[in-house]
């Protein structure tokens, strides 16, 4: 496991990533849920823009870095395990890529209960 610089210890779990919930600091509503590698959690705090880890590009990025529709991170927490992170956040747009406010617009039965505020494919070509 690695530990990130700061007064509290995050551990990175054996593929060197954190699980981290972005979450609405005004509204309270989870927006998405990415993984974050050590360097990501440093840009994040050196830039006041969230950064993640993509496990499928295996690649460091900021969210919104070619939708426009950034993450201004106003505070990070750790849990209780220091294995966890949560991004309150001023969001920009929509956070999920299918063009919704959240990426968790839709119920386990299908249902669609997300406001979409974006067309993704107006957005990413």
């Amino acid at each position: 496991m690695s530990r990130t610089e700061s007064a509290v210890d995050v551990a990175f779990g054996d593929d060197g990533l954190v699980t981290v919930v972005a979450q609405d600091a005004s509204s309270g509503a989870v927006l998405m849920v990415a993984h974050a590698s050590p360097e990501a959690v440093e840009r994040t705090r050196e830039t006041g823009f969230a950064h993640y880890y993509s496990r499928s590009r295996d690649e460091l990025w900021q969210k919104g870095e070619s939708s426009g529709h950034v993450q201004h991170v106003e505070e990070i927490r750790v849990d209780c395990d220091g294995d966890a992170l949560l991004y309150r956040v001023s969001q920009e747009g929509g956070a999920c890529h299918t063009g919704h406010e959240s990426c968790f617009y839709r119920t386990l039965d299908g249902d669609t209960v997300g406001e979409r505020v974006f067309d993704p494919d107006a957005v990413y070509d």
